[in-house]
């Protein structure tokens, strides 16, 4: 909840010099142990090599009092580590909600009601898809058209015809009327299969046309309506690079190491990298 409140003091509305100073200052330092905690997590998970179990004793009680023992000590580490992964967790979604507030303080006709709520946390990542990198990240499958996952449900009618319309804006470099697009698409495709794909585009399409704070509002909804999704890493770099340009680079420096974290082996992490040295980030 520290980390949370500080991300929450460290609004674009104005504050005395002081205090925000502090606060930032507070945030590195919550950053930093945090990072430190995620790496004694993953040097907790990994094995070392050594012999498990090595019960001693000759006789038949005395092996059973050592196993005994040792499922004891072995039953409080990992207590001990349930807490604290839970902890990380819970401490990473009070900065996405966080975040929220921040970017909807940012444009003064933004409803925070409307953006969805992340879920919770820790919980078992589904498999993410292939990531692809670059400013418009646009795929198409073998045929031609973007085919929804099997346990989807199915389009509706013309749904298909009006995503691909509002995506080749975006291939044909016209950010501004595929924002707009996109835009139409998802108010009148809500639950769709491609919704989700199509918020992301459009924050990509606003990114383009230079309207970073309305970017950045479109990534945070991209990434909070799919932690784990297939494009949760570039919507997250997204959103970091959008506070750069609107020149909170301390937020940018926080939400750029949240890739590094979550999604070490994504192609996103190694841009969120370059993202941070360019930010000068500590």
């Amino acid at each position: 909840m520290r980390l949370a409140l500080a991300l929450l003091l460290a609004t674009a509305l104005p504050a005395p010099a002081q205090d925000q100073a502090q606060t930032l200052s507070d945030i590195r330092r919550q950053l930093s142990v945090l990072n430190q905690e995620m790496a004694g997590l993953r040097a907790e998970l990994q094995t070392t090599g050594a012999a498990v179990l090595g019960i001693e004793g000759s006789s038949f009680p005395d092996r059973v009092i050592a196993l005994e023992g040792q499922l004891q000590e072995l039953t409080a580490r990992t207590e001990q580590l349930s807490f604290r992964v839970e902890s990380v967790a819970r401490d990473g979604g009070n900065r996405i909600e966080d975040l929220r507030f921040q970017l909807c303080e940012l444009t003064p006709d933004c409803d925070l009601g409307s953006l969805p709520n992340p879920g919770p946390l820790g919980g078992a990542p589904t498999a993410p898809g292939p990531v692809a990198s670059g400013p418009v990240p646009v795929q198409r499958p073998t045929g031609g058209t973007t085919a929804p996952p099997a346990s989807t449900p199915e389009l509706a009618v013309g749904e298909q015809a009006e995503f691909d319309a509002a995506r080749a804006l975006l291939e044909s470099g016209q950010n501004a009327e595929a924002a707009q697009a996109f835009s139409r698409f998802t108010t009148s495709y809500p639950t769709g299969p491609l919704t989700g794909e199509a918020t992301f585009l459009r924050a990509q399409a606003l990114a383009r046309n230079g309207q970073a704070a309305d970017a950045a509002r479109a990534y945070l909804e991209s990434f909070s309506g799919s932690p784990q999704g297939p494009r949760a890493a570039e919507s997250l770099l997204g959103l970091g690079r959008s506070l750069g340009t609107l020149g909170q680079t301390d937020e940018a420096c926080l939400t750029l190491s949240e890739v590094l974290i979550r999604f070490p082996n994504a192609p996103a992490a190694a841009e969120a990298q370059q993202a941070r040295t360019g930010l000068g980030c500590a």
